[in-house]
């Protein structure tokens, strides 16, 4: 992913690495680490500490390790007064050694989560305070491209590109006042194309957008509870044509999404799945090529 609107960003650092976090950490902000893991790598760490002091130690309210060595695992653990807690540990491996990775930890009130390449790995409860965190340390064998903070979300594609067919993760999910922008270009020979805002963890699409280019329909509808319902397919014009751009909108407003194409208003659509924050996948397929794609 790029990074927007960073509030602090460090580039190629040396490894191993310690610095403050201009105005600390808070809920809703999210860390992306940018990197490639050593190809003799046994293990690298990072931390989210409260304070750089050795002597006595400063508490470390986030320590994230994965281990190579066999068998492979990831360990998560807090350190409080000079004294580790109770280490958890999860046996999927997401790194590989001598490849490249983009790691994001998403800060919530209660919880740490973190996604490696697009996909939600884990989830670590706070120990301590969010607001006493002012300091990112990562060390091991391992390269790091960005450090980045910001207090945007984002969406991170499952594939690390924009290949065709997309999926992407939003780590917050959507609430209102948020949209979606996806610019790109429909195939010259065309048959059609679907956007989807999914729901993880289920079969449920909360919006399903399928362009139809030859007939000129822009059909919406919604799959819940393995059901589709009731398509919507009212238009005053369609704003699709074979080899040629195109920029859409999504905005998500309170009772309904909103849709805009190339600038102009195209339609709405009321919400039928109320939980916005549920809305957390997107995917894109079809006869179509991706140039960008955006949470905002």
């Amino acid at each position: 992913m790029s990074v927007v609107n960073a509030k602090q960003t460090i580039s190629n650092p040396a490894i191993p690495f310690s610095g403050n976090i201009v105005g600390g950490l808070h809920p809703g902000d999210i860390v992306l680490i940018q990197g490639t893991v050593l190809s003799d790598a046994e293990n690298f760490h990072l931390d989210l500490a409260c304070g750089s002091s050795t002597k006595p130690r400063a508490d470390v309210a986030f320590h994230f390790k994965p281990r190579f060595i066999p068998p492979p695992c990831i360990t998560c653990n807090s350190l409080v007064q000079e004294c580790w807690g109770s280490e958890e540990k999860m046996d999927r491996m997401p790194f590989k050694q001598g490849s490249m990775f983009e790691a994001v930890i998403l800060v919530h009130e209660d919880v740490f989560k973190v996604a490696v390449n697009g996909k939600h790995i884990l989830e670590y409860r706070h120990r301590l305070p969010v607001e006493t965190i002012n300091t990112f340390s990562i060390s091991g064998r391992i390269s790091v491209r960005t450090i980045a903070f910001t207090a945007n979300s984002a969406i991170f594609s499952e594939a690390g590109d924009l290949s065709i067919p997309y999926r992407g993760s939003m780590l917050k999910g959507l609430s209102p006042g948020r949209h979606i922008t996806i610019t790109g270009h429909v195939s010259s020979y065309p048959h059609s194309f679907t956007i989807n805002l999914r729901i993880q963890g289920s079969e449920n699409i909360a919006l399903h957008l399928n362009a139809r280019i030859k007939s000129g329909m822009f059909v919406r509808n919604s799959l819940l509870s393995q059901g589709w319902g009731h398509e919507e397919l009212e238009l005053t014009r369609f704003p699709f044509a074979p080899g040629k751009y195109f920029e859409m909108i999504i905005l998500c407003q309170p009772h309904q999404f909103k849709l805009a194409v190339n600038g102009d208003h195209l339609l709405e659509y009321l919400h039928r799945v109320q939980d916005l924050s549920s809305i957390d996948q997107l995917e894109v397929m079809g006869d179509l090529e991706l140039q960008e794609v955006r949470l905002w």
